[in-house]
């Protein structure tokens, strides 16, 4: 393994919280969207991730192919629409209400939004102290070199 290994896999890992944020900050402010660019109601947004496997080394022999070898990043693969319902409100005097009088609102609940903007919080935390501990390390053996 190389020695700024665990650096990349915490910088997928900040990458990765930072989208995440920006996509619940994207879907707090929409809130109270009731028409976006296609004429309907925002839906919420949610990133998927996966984890991914690269294999660390730069030359065939040093990859044995042992479970120490593989290091495992995160990627986004997609930011999908939340298919959950939308909230109707009566307002029939709303410019967006339908023919019954119903304003239909975004599928978005701010506590769920901050609780899943704390969570990604913590997360890019702990990538933050997991980069900051490998480099710490990467110090302390150039000072073992001196």
């Amino acid at each position: 393994m190389g020695m700024f290994d665990s650096m990349h896999v915490s910088a997928s890992g900040l990458a990765a919280e930072r989208l995440r944020m920006d996509v619940i900050a994207q879907n707090l402010a929409n809130a109270n969207s009731t028409r976006g660019p296609d004429g309907q109601p925002y839906r919420r947004h949610e990133v998927i991730f996966r984890s991914s496997d690269s294999v660390v080394g730069t030359s065939p022999a040093k990859n044995t192919g042992t479970a120490g070898d593989k290091l495992s990043g995160v990627e986004p693969v997609a930011i999908v629409e939340d298919p959950s319902p939308l909230r109707a409100v009566y307002d029939p005097s709303h410019p967006d209400a339908d023919d019954n009088g119903n304003v239909y609102y975004p599928n978005v609940n701010p506590v769920t939004e901050m609780v899943d903007m704390m969570t990604a919080t913590r997360a890019y935390e702990a990538n933050v102290t997991a980069m900051n501990a490998a480099k710490n390390m990467a110090l302390k053996a150039l000072d073992i070199l001196r």
